[in-house]
């Protein structure tokens, strides 16, 4: 781990690292970037996911077992739109992630909104608006 400060600790910073954690299914490099009383929220459900992570570490277990499980490899984050706040700490993003299941070899598209809080460089807050039949409808059956 690196003792020097991220080169962006603000809002694009922290996206930039989770989307790269995100496209590595690295759970650690994920929840590093969370506070340790950080909040994720999924407000769309489906199965396999529960309504929130509460924790750094229930992000890190969370998504270490959600990856651990998925033959889904994504491959690119497209970013449709980034909105900026009036808040500083708030960015919203409309994106889409693409890749391959890998059991199948079927190509996957999961459109999706992130509202991201970032505070000191660590999200605070994240509400996670995945389109969930587009995940489970990548997946073999």
């Amino acid at each position: 781990m690196s003792s020097s400060p991220p080169a962006d600790p603000g809002p694009r910073g922290v996206l930039a690292r989770y989307r790269r954690a995100i496209l590595d299914k690295s759970a650690d490099d994920l929840a590093d970037l969370y506070a340790v009383d950080a909040v994720h929220e999924f407000p769309f459900r489906f199965p396999g996911l529960p309504a929130l992570y509460q924790g750094r570490e229930e992000v890190r277990a969370g998504y270490r077992a959600l990856w651990g499980a998925s033959p889904a490899r994504p491959e690119a984050v497209h970013e449709v739109a980034a909105h900026e706040s009036t808040d500083p700490e708030v960015i919203t993003v409309e994106q889409t992630v693409t890749g391959t299941v890998t059991t199948t070899g079927a190509p996957f598209e999961v459109p999706g909104l992130l509202v991201m809080r970032v505070r000191d460089g660590l999200l605070v807050h994240v509400r996670d608006y995945m389109d969930g039949l587009a995940v489970t409808g990548a997946l073999p059956r």
